[in-house]
């Protein structure tokens, strides 16, 4: 079973997760309540290559069913804080 992740941490996992799937991304910029989907024009091979780097780092899987909790960075350390 995974180690609780704490908010800060997952915070952490997010930004490394999004940086996988966009390379060179201003993440600086990014409210914690914005879609980052769409704000960082995340198609949805970039948004499977996020998913794939934030599970593989948090220990734990994410199914499909899961994608609508990973919309924001608040819903997606959310999502991993409840998690694990």
């Amino acid at each position: 079973m995974p180690q609780p992740i704490t908010p800060d941490r997952a915070r952490d996992l997010v930004h490394d997760a999004l940086r996988k799937a966009m390379p060179g991304a201003d993440l600086d910029t990014l409210d914690e309540h914005e879609n980052f989907r769409e704000a960082l024009e995340l198609d949805s091979l970039d948004f499977l290559t996020f998913v794939e780097a934030l599970g593989n780092a948090a220990g734990i899987r994410i199914d499909e069913d899961d994608y609508d909790k990973l919309t924001t960075m608040r819903s997606t350390v959310d999502f991993l804080t409840t998690r694990t």
